[in-house]
């Protein structure tokens, strides 16, 4: 009588057994057949950021004397958009690449700007 008992449990552990290694490759088979092939990349990362040197600053004047038509200036690495404040950062520039490549030139004409009143220049650069 105990050996059919031992038998039955055996046999039922064994068909449990079989029905998890079912599930458990048929689960892995349709994971395995999940592919994401569209040439994209995603990521997550850290990296320093160092700023810029700003040297060579020059500026031009107006054809009216008291005012100020551009800014120039050298920054020591490349950069691709390159913006100026002259008032604290109320209003900005765009500022033009000028060969070579780490020289900038900011048309500040447009601004109005009086020289008497600029006491600091903000550059703004990325890479």
């Amino acid at each position: 009588m105990r050996t059919r008992h031992f038998r039955r449990m055996n046999l039922r552990l064994l068909i449990a057994l079989a029905i998890i290694a079912i599930l458990a490759t048929a689960a892995y088979g349709f994971a395995a057949g999940n592919t994401i092939n569209d040439g994209g990349h995603a990521g997550d990362g850290v990296g320093t950021v160092s700023g810029y040197t700003v040297t060579n600053v020059a500026y031009t004047l107006a054809a009216n004397p008291t005012k100020l038509a551009t800014v120039a200036f050298h920054l020591d690495a490349p950069a691709t958009t390159v913006k100026v404040s002259l008032d604290g950062g109320t209003s900005w520039t765009d500022c033009d690449n000028a060969a070579p490549t780490y020289n900038w030139s900011c048309n500040i004409s447009g601004l109005g700007m009086d020289v008497a009143p600029v006491d600091h220049l903000r550059v703004v650069a990325v890479q």
